[in-house]
């Protein structure tokens, strides 16, 4: 099985915690996002704002990280509030802003409102922009294992 690599639409501020816990939470705790993501399959957070919803604006690829086992699972922030997530093995990285790699991206190109398409919350990109991106963030690929 190949890999499959996507972006996710988070706050900075909640991208640190989901970090700091080696998890992933997209779309506001939404399952069906997570079920798409196998094991092995890689994911870079993209953050438009710092925080959630009332941050400074940010427009950075802020964290990257690789599908662990590939099992969505609910975990109890508040009584009200039971999300869901999938664990992640992150790596370091620095941010990249999104100005800095957008002309060299597939998805950008000829895509007048890429807006829109963030505001999915989760799509998937091909691995030539996974590796555009992750090198601009200072990740070394080189030890990355690809399936192809």
């Amino acid at each position: 099985m190949s890999n499959k690599f996507w972006i996710g639409v988070v706050s900075e501020e909640h991208v640190k915690l989901g970090v700091k816990g080696g998890y992933a939470q997209l779309c506001h705790g939404k399952c069906a996002p997570l079920k798409k993501m196998k094991e092995e399959d890689w994911l870079i957070y993209y953050s438009p704002k710092t925080a959630y919803p009332e941050g400074k604006p940010l427009q950075s690829f802020t964290a990257i990280g690789k599908v662990k086992n590939g099992i969505a699972y609910q975990f109890e922030m508040s009584p009200n509030f039971i999300p869901y997530r999938i664990d992640i093995e992150y790596y370091d990285c620095q941010n990249t802003s999104l100005a800095s790699v957008k002309s060299k991206l597939l998805f950008t190109k000829n895509n007048p409102n890429i807006g829109l398409l963030f505001r999915r919350g989760h799509f998937e990109i091909q691995k030539e922009d996974f590796i555009t991106i992750v090198n601009d963030m200072g990740v070394d690929i080189n030890g990355m294992e690809f399936k192809i």
